[in-house]
């Protein structure tokens, strides 16, 4: 069955929070029910205790149309969480500054997270790498199901950042630099550290430390979560991050205590061992960042200023991992493509040539499948395709087995423009990995430029409904609205675009072009709706200002 949120459903909603206390604004799941509707719970990475009423929608089985308005749904239910979050900002609330209140609830946590995301999801250092976010939320949720709270949710995601840091937001928005990933030797050293940021999440660590400074509104906080982040990132900006909030003071109150730190340890081991990771890692990493600040003339790690680790913390993880015996515990393939994959981008692309091909002549550095990945990227980035493509034979074999690897793969041959079966290729790597971002990236890409634009809206709506939040695949589906002539599709797909980047200005102007674009009954009401609700938002926001 299709659904289709009802009119009267976004009048409750709205009528709901008007009349809400601050503590009600928390959650719609308090929503009064319907006789003979729906309640849809939205699925993981979207908003786990959002409840609306719906009601059943009827275009024919099997149809086109079937199949959008089941992506327009779910993206219309994604605008009614972020007007829900805007509103709540807007209107100050809710008002966390009781003395009485000791801790925030899990969904003021989550709120806090979401917005400091759309802060973070903007900054030029957030990396927007569908296969290195994909694999540390893989290797992020075999850690989390082992957890004492496996059914919390969680989003993990890079900053391209050299220095060795990860951070952990109020409900479940993990951070890792770059720095950090290649510093690991091992996967499960990476776990360690995943491990131990799940733990400080997990029994609220931060969530209880910025409930105690007393700040009266969520978007404070949030506001103070970006400023401390990247006052951990930078530690020179820190007073200019955050002036006016007494930041100073707040800041070291909000580095972890002793205590969190030895709670986040043990508990992190704990995860770590029934994840089946070595356990070990956990102290020889530790051992490591406190070495490496001997070698940092005085200026010790970001993760070492948040996260002090001292010799009696090192000493007393080694102490509980002393009875397990050593055993191998071997990397996933994965893990060293994502590392080799970072080598690659970072470096310019010659540099990036010259260490790998001296990694795959000399056999070091680490992995030599994951070298030679590395080494046809880089060669690839500097134009060089023949011999990219000739560096890349070893691989071909691994090519049905890692969706990395295949989408290597697909991209050597689409630069190979004598190449007559890359399409073949496409269709049958997506289906053999279908949740792979990066390959449905560029096969769209693919269908775009062959003007298959049926087949390639086909894909996108299919991996929409999988990924609803993914600002990549909005923009191709307003690039394929746009080569088909469906104007009023292109600018509402283009008004999610700017959704995503929390652009609300942008996506009024986009939706009133969308409607004065077509006549389409259906997706008139839904971007009627839209505009009357994002045009409040933004006079509540203008009269605030």
């Amino acid at each position: 069955m299709i659904f289709l949120v009802s009119k009267q459903t976004i009048a409750i909603i709205r009528q709901y929070m008007r009349n809400s206390s601050s503590k009600n604004c928390q959650t719609f799941k308090n929503l009064p029910p319907t006789h003979g509707h729906y309640t849809l719970r939205i699925r993981k990475h979207w908003h786990p205790r959002l409840n609306a009423t719906l009601k059943p929608c009827a275009p024919h089985l099997g149809t086109t149309e079937q199949s959008r308005y089941h992506i327009v749904m779910k993206n219309l239910l994604y605008i009614v969480l972020y007007t829900w979050s805007l509103l709540c900002r807007a209107d100050g609330l809710p008002d966390l500054g009781d003395t009485s209140q000791e801790a925030m609830s899990q969904q003021q946590e989550r709120k806090i997270g979401e917005q400091s995301m759309f802060e973070i999801r903007s900054d030029k250092d957030y990396l927007d790498d569908a296969e290195v976010n994909d694999y540390l939320n893989q290797l992020g949720y075999q850690l989390v199901s082992n957890s004492n709270e496996p059914s919390q949710e969680f989003e993990f995601f890079a900053l391209n950042d050299n220095t060795i840091n990860a951070f952990a937001l109020p409900g479940g928005f993990i951070g890792v630099n770059t720095g950090l990933i290649l510093m690991a030797q091992s996967e499960s050293e990476l776990a360690s550290v995943l491990s131990h940021e799940i733990a400080h999440v997990t029994q609220h660590h931060l969530a209880r430390m910025v409930a105690g400074q007393k700040i009266d509104s969520v978007a404070a906080i949030a506001a103070l979560a970006v400023a401390i982040l990247a006052a951990r990132s930078n530690p020179q900006t820190s007073q200019a991050a955050i002036v006016g909030m007494q930041a100073g003071s707040i800041q070291r109150q909000l580095n972890f205590t002793r205590i969190h730190e030895q709670e986040a340890d043990r508990i992190g081991l704990s995860t770590l061992k029934k994840a089946g990771f070595d356990p070990h890692a956990m102290p020889i990493f530790f051992e490591r960042l406190q070495k490496s600040t001997r070698l940092l003339d005085n200026s010790m790690p970001t993760y070492l200023r948040t996260h002090p680790i001292t010799s009696d913390r090192i000493a007393d993880v080694a102490n509980r991992v002393q009875q397990t015996p050593y055993r191998l515990v071997a990397d996933s393939l994965s893990f060293q493509l994502v590392r080799a994959k970072l080598r690659a981008i970072q470096k310019n692309s010659q540099e990036a040539i010259n260490f790998f091909k001296s990694a795959i002549g000399e056999q070091k550095h680490g992995n030599q499948t994951a070298q030679r990945y590395g080494l046809v990227l880089a060669l690839m980035r500097a134009g060089q395709v023949a011999r990219a493509t000739q560096e890349f034979t070893p691989l071909q074999t691994l090519t049905s087995q890692n969706p990395m690897i295949a989408t290597l793969a697909g991209q050597i041959k689409r630069m190979d423009k004598s190449n007559t079966n890359t399409t073949e290729f496409y269709r049958n790597a997506t289906q053999s990995f279908p949740q792979h971002r990066a390959l449905a990236y560029d096969y769209v890409e693919l269908l775009l430029e062959a003007k298959r634009f049926e087949d390639a809206l086909k894909l996108l709506n299919e991996q929409i409904i999988t990924h609803p939040n993914d600002l990549r695949l909005h923009e191709l589906l307003a690039r394929n609205y746009a080569a088909l002539g469906k104007r009023q599709e292109e600018h509402h797909a283009l008004a999610y675009t700017y959704i995503l980047r929390g652009n609300l200005l942008n996506a009024i102007e986009q939706l009133e072009l969308a409607k004065s674009a077509g006549t389409d009954f259906h997706e008139l009401s839904i971007i009627e709706s839209e505009l009357k609700q994002f045009k409040e938002i933004a006079a509540a926001r203008a009269k605030k200002n």
